[in-house]
């Protein structure tokens, strides 16, 4: 069986995978390799990927390779069907590597495009076999913290759909004004991509995708786990 670490800015996801099919999955805000390890014990794990965004600890990783056969770390020198177009490989970031691999295996030959709604908004190209490239903008939660942090009396508040338009109080403007901003800027990303390349996949992804998904022309296909069954597919890739 493949086990998945995918962490994240805003936390950890772990899948256990039996080949393509997905046995089990976990997501927790804190990152302790002794509790997942302990709820992982009861598969037979032959090989572990992981993708990491942010620094982890070398003693991290060290435990992680202690505990598992087959432990590939994902980067831009993984074995990959695709190529990429990247001036610096280096300096783009493994889960939009997962992502673009996971629409690669749901989508061959297709013109992709990814949009992944995280801690940061990611969008990513992908055309046949070859990444384009894509673009990078602050998340939901990230602008909120922004206004919050480089103002003085801007409150920090969290998105609801509860919320005037426009706004009849300042908890209200900001949410109006974060909400339908991130709104109105992915749906114009794809009216302009569905412009461009007719007949191509728009998928959205990523750990704000389930409160924006109504929000998003319907041309968009809701897609949770194209990220960890990229990753899955990735180190499937990479043991043959």
């Amino acid at each position: 069986m493949n086990l998945v670490f995918d962490i994240g800015n805003s936390g950890t996801k772990l899948a256990v995978f039996d080949g393509p099919k997905k046995i089990t999955f976990l997501r927790t805000k804190e990152f302790s390799f002794e509790k997942l390890h302990k709820k992982m014990a009861q598969y037979q794990i032959d090989r572990a990927i992981v993708c990491a965004v942010k620094n982890v600890p070398e003693f991290i990783i060290d435990i992680i390779k202690a505990n598992y056969p087959v432990v590939h770390i994902l980067s831009h020198k993984s074995k990959l069907p695709f190529s990429i177009e990247y001036e610096k490989p280096e300096t783009l970031g493994p889960d939009r590597i997962a992502a673009v691999a996971g629409a690669y295996v749901e989508f061959p030959g297709k013109n992709v495009l990814v949009i992944d709604a995280g801690t940061a908004i990611t969008f990513e190209f992908l055309s046949g076999d070859i990444y384009k490239g894509g673009n990078i903008s602050p998340g939901l939660t990230m602008r909120f913290k922004a206004l919050n942090k480089f103002t003085d009396k801007l409150p920090l508040i969290s998105p609801t759909d509860n919320y005037t338009f426009p706004g009849h109080n300042t908890n209200d403007a900001i949410r109006a004004g974060v909400i339908t901003g991130v709104t109105y800027e992915i749906n114009e990303y794809i009216r302009a991509f569905e412009k461009q390349h007719a007949g191509s996949v728009i998928i959205l992804t990523g750990g704000d995708s389930e409160y924006l998904k109504n929000k998003i022309l319907p041309s968009c296909t809701y897609m949770p786990d194209i990220v960890i069954n990229g990753l899955n597919f990735i180190l499937e890739y990479n043991a043959k």
